[in-house]
């Protein structure tokens, strides 16, 4: 299954994206009301600067303390994207993200941000993928 496919059969569609200067206290706030676990952190909201997840947040407060929430996105979040094209194989972004040990990644079209996939959203669509499989199988087992 393609990315994009992915992307289409996701509930809400679009990218949560912050400022890189909004404080850590407002990212958190965001991630709560929005009920997600990851925000890109970009300066235009077209372009993925960084990402800003739940773990980069807990890592840092055990090591700072509270003061953290104070500190700027751009100063915690991740910079060194994997991102993954509408055109990729669902396969390869499975296993990019097991093997890097990530759970987001960044969906860009020509360097512009078109989405965000999962580690969920991709085992979601795999398991769609095995569950159709395996009703196509039975089917021409037993003659249907």
């Amino acid at each position: 299954m393609l990315v994009s496919k992915i992307l289409a059969m996701k509930a809400t569609q679009g990218v949560t994206t912050a400022d890189p200067d909004i404080t850590v206290a407002d990212a958190v706030a965001e991630l709560a009301a929005q009920r997600i676990g990851v925000l890109v952190v970009s300066a235009d909201g077209t372009h993925a600067d960084g990402i800003l997840s739940e773990r980069d947040i807990v890592r840092e407060l055990g090591r700072h303390g509270p003061s953290v929430l104070e500190r700027k996105a751009s100063d915690l979040m991740t910079r060194d994207l994997q991102r993954a094209s509408p055109e990729d194989d669902a396969q390869d972004i499975l296993t990019r993200m097991t093997e890097g040990r990530f759970r987001h990644m960044p969906v860009e079209r020509d360097g512009v941000l078109v989405g965000l996939v999962s580690l969920g959203d991709v085992v979601k669509s795999r398991l769609s993928e095995v569950s159709m499989e395996k009703d196509a199988l039975t089917a021409m087992v037993s003659g249907y």
